[in-house]
Protein backbone atom coordinates (compact mmCIF):
# COMPACT_ATOMS: atom_id res chain seq x y z
CA UNK A 1 0.00 0.00 0.00
CA UNK A 2 1.40 3.53 -0.92
CA UNK A 3 0.43 6.29 1.06
CA UNK A 4 0.74 9.78 0.04
CA UNK A 5 1.22 12.10 3.50
CA UNK A 6 0.77 15.64 2.90
CA UNK A 7 2.29 17.86 6.12
CA UNK A 8 4.99 15.71 6.54
CA UNK A 9 7.05 17.59 7.97
CA UNK A 10 4.54 19.51 10.47
CA UNK A 11 4.11 17.87 14.09
CA UNK A 12 1.29 15.30 13.45
CA UNK A 13 2.36 14.84 10.13
CA UNK A 14 6.10 13.59 11.22
CA UNK A 15 4.54 11.49 13.83
CA UNK A 16 2.19 9.75 11.43
CA UNK A 17 5.18 9.20 8.39
CA UNK A 18 6.90 7.95 11.27
CA UNK A 19 4.55 4.74 12.53
CA UNK A 20 3.00 3.64 9.05
CA UNK A 21 6.93 3.09 7.90
CA UNK A 22 7.65 1.39 10.79
CA UNK A 23 4.48 -0.86 10.46
CA UNK A 24 5.49 -1.65 7.04
CA UNK A 25 3.71 1.36 4.11
CA UNK A 26 5.54 2.84 1.57
CA UNK A 27 4.83 6.40 2.31
CA UNK A 28 5.49 9.37 0.30
CA UNK A 29 6.00 12.73 1.88
CA UNK A 30 4.96 16.37 0.82
CA UNK A 31 5.35 19.48 2.46
CA UNK A 32 5.95 22.85 1.44
CA UNK A 33 8.22 23.77 4.53
CA UNK A 34 6.94 27.35 4.86
CA UNK A 35 7.88 29.93 7.58
CA UNK A 36 4.92 29.98 9.52
CA UNK A 37 7.27 29.00 12.76
CA UNK A 38 10.58 27.29 13.05
CA UNK A 39 11.75 25.96 9.81
CA UNK A 40 14.78 24.52 11.68
CA UNK A 41 11.65 22.27 13.55
CA UNK A 42 10.18 21.15 10.64
CA UNK A 43 14.03 20.18 9.00
CA UNK A 44 14.85 18.14 12.60
CA UNK A 45 11.72 16.08 12.09
CA UNK A 46 12.87 15.50 8.51
CA UNK A 47 16.03 14.40 9.92
CA UNK A 48 14.12 12.13 12.32
CA UNK A 49 12.77 10.08 8.87
CA UNK A 50 16.13 10.55 7.61
CA UNK A 51 15.81 13.14 4.92
CA UNK A 52 18.50 15.15 5.28
CA UNK A 53 19.70 16.56 2.01
CA UNK A 54 19.19 19.83 0.64
CA UNK A 55 15.38 20.32 -0.47
CA UNK A 56 14.72 22.42 -3.32
CA UNK A 57 10.85 22.53 -4.91
CA UNK A 58 9.72 19.70 -6.91
CA UNK A 59 13.01 18.05 -6.54
CA UNK A 60 12.29 14.13 -4.68
CA UNK A 61 14.89 12.55 -2.21
CA UNK A 62 14.79 9.42 -0.56
CA UNK A 63 15.33 8.58 2.80
CA UNK A 64 18.76 7.33 4.16
CA UNK A 65 16.92 5.53 7.05
CA UNK A 66 14.21 4.21 5.04
CA UNK A 67 15.23 4.23 1.64
CA UNK A 68 12.95 4.23 -1.44
CA UNK A 69 10.02 3.14 1.46
CA UNK A 70 9.98 6.48 2.38
CA UNK A 71 10.49 9.91 -0.18
CA UNK A 72 9.71 13.23 0.37
CA UNK A 73 9.34 16.30 -1.98
CA UNK A 74 9.35 19.99 -1.32
CA UNK A 75 5.82 21.39 -2.82
CA UNK A 76 2.63 23.40 -2.28
CA UNK A 77 -0.48 21.02 -2.36
CA UNK A 78 -2.16 24.32 -3.96
CA UNK A 79 0.05 23.48 -7.03
CA UNK A 80 -1.98 22.43 -9.76
CA UNK A 81 0.98 21.65 -12.08
CA UNK A 82 3.20 19.65 -10.29
CA UNK A 83 0.80 18.11 -7.71
CA UNK A 84 -1.34 15.80 -10.40
CA UNK A 85 2.66 14.90 -11.91
CA UNK A 86 2.81 13.42 -8.66
CA UNK A 87 -0.16 11.73 -8.03
CA UNK A 88 0.23 10.37 -12.20
CA UNK A 89 3.63 9.17 -11.33
CA UNK A 90 3.10 7.28 -7.66
CA UNK A 91 -0.10 5.77 -8.26
CA UNK A 92 -1.36 6.56 -4.25
CA UNK A 93 -3.86 4.01 -2.85
CA UNK A 94 -4.34 6.37 -0.01
CA UNK A 95 -4.50 10.09 1.02
CA UNK A 96 -3.76 11.80 4.18
CA UNK A 97 -4.32 15.31 4.32
CA UNK A 98 -2.32 16.93 7.05
CA UNK A 99 -1.17 20.08 4.97
CA UNK A 100 -3.07 23.35 6.18
CA UNK A 101 -2.20 26.87 7.10
CA UNK A 102 -2.26 26.36 11.06
CA UNK A 103 -3.31 28.68 13.36
CA UNK A 104 -6.70 30.22 14.60
CA UNK A 105 -5.40 33.50 15.71
CA UNK A 106 -2.85 34.38 12.76
CA UNK A 107 -6.21 33.50 10.02
CA UNK A 108 -7.14 37.06 11.61
CA UNK A 109 -4.05 38.70 10.35
CA UNK A 110 -3.26 36.71 6.91
CA UNK A 111 -6.48 34.96 5.55
CA UNK A 112 -5.25 34.57 2.08
CA UNK A 113 -2.74 31.92 3.32
CA UNK A 114 -5.41 30.10 4.84
CA UNK A 115 -7.43 30.30 1.52
CA UNK A 116 -4.56 28.96 -0.51
CA UNK A 117 -3.67 26.27 1.35
CA UNK A 118 -6.77 25.02 2.94
CA UNK A 119 -8.81 25.58 0.49
CA UNK A 120 -7.31 25.63 -2.93
CA UNK A 121 -5.14 23.15 -1.87
CA UNK A 122 -7.55 20.91 -0.62
CA UNK A 123 -9.94 21.12 -3.95
CA UNK A 124 -6.30 20.21 -5.65
CA UNK A 125 -5.98 17.33 -3.91
CA UNK A 126 -9.79 15.61 -4.49
CA UNK A 127 -9.26 15.97 -7.77
CA UNK A 128 -6.28 14.17 -8.20
CA UNK A 129 -7.80 11.80 -5.69
CA UNK A 130 -10.85 11.61 -8.10
CA UNK A 131 -8.73 11.71 -11.56
CA UNK A 132 -6.03 9.25 -10.12
CA UNK A 133 -8.13 6.49 -8.90
CA UNK A 134 -7.79 6.81 -4.75
CA UNK A 135 -9.19 4.98 -2.81
CA UNK A 136 -9.52 6.89 0.51
CA UNK A 137 -8.51 10.24 1.92
CA UNK A 138 -8.31 11.17 5.27
CA UNK A 139 -8.09 14.69 6.10
CA UNK A 140 -7.52 16.89 8.97
CA UNK A 141 -10.44 18.85 9.83
CA UNK A 142 -10.94 20.70 13.44
CA UNK A 143 -12.53 21.37 16.99
CA UNK A 144 -12.42 24.89 15.99
CA UNK A 145 -14.96 24.53 13.77
CA UNK A 146 -17.62 24.20 16.69
CA UNK A 147 -17.25 27.75 17.53
CA UNK A 148 -19.94 29.25 19.29
CA UNK A 149 -21.23 26.05 20.35
CA UNK A 150 -21.90 25.93 24.14
CA UNK A 151 -23.06 22.05 23.82
CA UNK A 152 -20.61 19.62 26.60
CA UNK A 153 -18.72 17.79 24.84
CA UNK A 154 -18.69 18.57 21.41
CA UNK A 155 -20.57 15.99 19.08
CA UNK A 156 -20.30 15.18 15.66
CA UNK A 157 -24.10 15.13 15.49
CA UNK A 158 -23.76 19.24 16.59
CA UNK A 159 -24.43 21.99 14.48
CA UNK A 160 -20.98 23.47 13.06
CA UNK A 161 -22.80 26.59 11.48
CA UNK A 162 -20.54 29.44 13.78
CA UNK A 163 -17.24 29.19 13.51
CA UNK A 164 -15.33 32.14 15.09
CA UNK A 165 -12.52 32.50 13.35
CA UNK A 166 -11.35 32.40 9.26
CA UNK A 167 -9.48 28.76 9.93
CA UNK A 168 -12.38 27.60 11.73
CA UNK A 169 -14.15 28.37 8.35
CA UNK A 170 -12.06 26.56 6.11
CA UNK A 171 -11.62 23.45 8.22
CA UNK A 172 -15.43 23.44 7.76
CA UNK A 173 -15.38 24.00 3.90
CA UNK A 174 -12.89 21.25 3.75
CA UNK A 175 -15.70 18.40 5.45
CA UNK A 176 -18.45 20.25 2.56
CA UNK A 177 -16.07 19.68 -0.16
CA UNK A 178 -14.98 16.21 0.79
CA UNK A 179 -18.85 15.29 1.26
CA UNK A 180 -19.88 16.68 -2.51
CA UNK A 181 -16.52 14.60 -3.54
CA UNK A 182 -17.86 11.25 -2.00
CA UNK A 183 -21.21 11.82 -2.94
CA UNK A 184 -20.31 12.44 -6.64
CA UNK A 185 -17.37 10.50 -7.25
CA UNK A 186 -17.70 7.57 -4.93
CA UNK A 187 -14.45 8.63 -3.01
CA UNK A 188 -13.95 7.27 0.49
CA UNK A 189 -13.29 10.34 3.05
CA UNK A 190 -12.89 10.34 6.67
CA UNK A 191 -12.64 13.33 8.30
CA UNK A 192 -10.77 13.95 11.40
CA UNK A 193 -11.79 16.84 14.19
CA UNK A 194 -8.62 17.13 15.71
CA UNK A 195 -8.39 18.76 19.92
CA UNK A 196 -5.31 20.45 21.00
CA UNK A 197 -2.44 18.24 20.24
CA UNK A 198 0.53 18.10 22.15
CA UNK A 199 3.56 16.01 22.93
CA UNK A 200 7.41 15.78 21.29
CA UNK A 201 8.02 17.78 18.42
CA UNK A 202 4.97 19.98 18.92
CA UNK A 203 4.44 23.41 17.18
CA UNK A 204 5.83 26.41 19.03
CA UNK A 205 3.01 28.22 18.56
CA UNK A 206 1.23 25.93 21.23
CA UNK A 207 0.42 26.40 24.52
CA UNK A 208 2.34 23.33 25.51
CA UNK A 209 5.50 24.71 23.43
CA UNK A 210 4.78 28.52 24.70
CA UNK A 211 4.83 27.72 28.30
CA UNK A 212 7.18 24.99 28.70
CA UNK A 213 9.62 27.88 26.83
CA UNK A 214 8.89 30.76 29.12
CA UNK A 215 8.89 28.68 32.54
CA UNK A 216 12.86 27.08 31.15
CA UNK A 217 13.39 31.42 30.27
CA UNK A 218 11.69 32.92 32.84
CA UNK A 219 9.37 34.75 30.56
CA UNK A 220 5.43 35.40 32.01
CA UNK A 221 3.12 33.24 30.45
CA UNK A 222 0.32 34.95 29.05
CA UNK A 223 -2.93 33.50 30.34
CA UNK A 224 -5.86 34.40 28.47
CA UNK A 225 -9.39 34.57 29.82
CA UNK A 226 -7.81 34.91 33.33
CA UNK A 227 -7.22 31.47 33.71
CA UNK A 228 -10.80 30.20 32.75
CA UNK A 229 -10.07 28.15 29.94
CA UNK A 230 -10.18 24.10 29.67
CA UNK A 231 -8.85 21.90 26.40
CA UNK A 232 -9.18 18.00 25.81
CA UNK A 233 -5.84 18.59 25.75
CA UNK A 234 -4.85 15.14 23.57
CA UNK A 235 -1.31 13.26 23.53
CA UNK A 236 0.55 12.80 19.93
CA UNK A 237 1.06 8.88 20.61
CA UNK A 238 -2.73 8.95 20.77
CA UNK A 239 -3.69 10.51 17.69
CA UNK A 240 -1.41 8.85 15.85
CA UNK A 241 -3.14 5.54 16.79
CA UNK A 242 -6.51 7.06 15.91
CA UNK A 243 -5.41 7.98 12.40
CA UNK A 244 -3.52 5.31 11.79
CA UNK A 245 -6.64 3.09 12.37
CA UNK A 246 -8.43 5.01 9.89
CA UNK A 247 -6.16 4.70 6.94
CA UNK A 248 -5.49 0.78 7.46
CA UNK A 249 -9.08 -0.23 8.13
CA UNK A 250 -10.27 -1.65 5.28
CA UNK A 251 -13.13 -0.11 3.59
CA UNK A 252 -16.44 -1.47 4.62
CA UNK A 253 -19.44 -2.04 2.64
CA UNK A 254 -21.99 -1.04 5.44
CA UNK A 255 -20.06 2.28 6.15
CA UNK A 256 -20.92 5.61 4.71
CA UNK A 257 -18.47 6.69 2.20
CA UNK A 258 -18.32 10.13 3.98
CA UNK A 259 -17.42 10.05 7.56
CA UNK A 260 -16.72 12.44 10.18
CA UNK A 261 -15.23 11.97 13.44
CA UNK A 262 -13.88 13.55 16.88
CA UNK A 263 -10.17 12.58 18.34
CA UNK A 264 -9.50 13.47 21.25
CA UNK A 265 -8.65 12.96 24.83
CA UNK A 266 -11.98 13.04 25.84
CA UNK A 267 -10.89 14.46 29.14
CA UNK A 268 -11.27 18.19 29.62
CA UNK A 269 -8.10 20.05 31.30
CA UNK A 270 -8.43 23.23 33.27
CA UNK A 271 -5.36 25.55 31.68
CA UNK A 272 -4.05 26.23 34.84
CA UNK A 273 -4.15 22.64 36.17
CA UNK A 274 -1.98 22.42 32.85
CA UNK A 275 -0.07 24.94 33.66
CA UNK A 276 0.81 23.24 36.54
CA UNK A 277 1.78 20.19 35.24
CA UNK A 278 4.35 22.01 33.59
CA UNK A 279 6.15 23.63 36.76
CA UNK A 280 6.11 20.12 38.30
CA UNK A 281 7.72 18.94 35.67
CA UNK A 282 10.70 21.56 34.84
CA UNK A 283 10.66 22.33 38.98
CA UNK A 284 10.26 26.04 38.80
CA UNK A 285 7.04 28.36 39.12
CA UNK A 286 5.39 29.87 36.03
CA UNK A 287 5.52 34.07 36.20
CA UNK A 288 1.60 34.64 34.99
CA UNK A 289 -0.04 37.49 33.17
CA UNK A 290 -3.66 37.13 33.15
CA UNK A 291 -5.56 38.68 30.26
CA UNK A 292 -8.65 38.51 28.68
CA UNK A 293 -10.08 36.11 26.31
CA UNK A 294 -8.77 36.56 22.83
CA UNK A 295 -10.64 36.92 19.60
CA UNK A 296 -11.14 34.04 17.83
CA UNK A 297 -10.89 31.64 20.90
CA UNK A 298 -13.23 29.70 22.81
CA UNK A 299 -13.47 28.95 26.76
CA UNK A 300 -13.55 25.22 26.20
CA UNK A 301 -13.31 22.02 24.23
CA UNK A 302 -14.43 18.55 24.91
CA UNK A 303 -14.66 15.92 22.20
CA UNK A 304 -17.15 13.21 22.47
CA UNK A 305 -15.08 10.13 20.57
CA UNK A 306 -18.07 7.94 20.77
CA UNK A 307 -18.14 7.24 17.07
CA UNK A 308 -14.09 6.88 16.25
CA UNK A 309 -14.40 4.18 19.28
CA UNK A 310 -17.25 2.33 17.78
CA UNK A 311 -15.83 2.65 14.22
CA UNK A 312 -12.07 2.04 14.46
CA UNK A 313 -11.31 1.11 18.16
CA UNK A 314 -10.11 4.47 19.43
CA UNK A 315 -8.96 4.67 22.70
CA UNK A 316 -6.85 7.22 24.27
CA UNK A 317 -4.55 6.09 27.30
CA UNK A 318 -1.86 9.23 27.61
CA UNK A 319 -2.64 11.15 31.02
CA UNK A 320 -1.86 14.59 31.05
CA UNK A 321 1.17 13.80 33.66
CA UNK A 322 3.02 11.52 31.60
CA UNK A 323 2.75 13.42 28.28
CA UNK A 324 3.38 16.84 29.57
CA UNK A 325 6.69 15.04 31.16
CA UNK A 326 7.39 13.33 27.81
CA UNK A 327 7.20 16.73 26.38
CA UNK A 328 9.55 18.64 28.44
CA UNK A 329 12.13 15.73 28.57
CA UNK A 330 12.57 16.07 24.46
CA UNK A 331 12.18 20.04 24.73
CA UNK A 332 15.09 19.95 27.41
CA UNK A 333 17.20 17.23 24.69
CA UNK A 334 16.42 19.53 21.29
CA UNK A 335 17.48 22.87 23.13
CA UNK A 336 19.87 22.29 25.67
CA UNK A 337 18.10 22.89 28.78
CA UNK A 338 18.97 21.82 32.06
Amino acid sequence: MKILVTGAAGFIGYHLCEKILKLGYEVYGVDNLNDYYDVNLKLGRLRELGISQELLFNKRVSSKIYGDKFQFIKLNIEDRVNLPIIFEEQQFDIVCNLAAQAGVRYSIENPNAYVDSNIVGFINLLECARNYKVKKIVYASSSSVYGLNDKLPFSVNDNVDHPISLYAATKKSNELMAHTYSHLFGIKTIGLRFFTVYGPWGRPDMAMFLFTDAVFNDKPIKVFNQGYLSRDFTYIDDIIKGVVATIVAETEIEKPLYEIHNIGNSRPVKLLDFISEIEICIGKTAKKEYLPMQAGDVEYTWANVDSLVADYGYKPTTSIKDGVKEFVEWFKVFYNKK
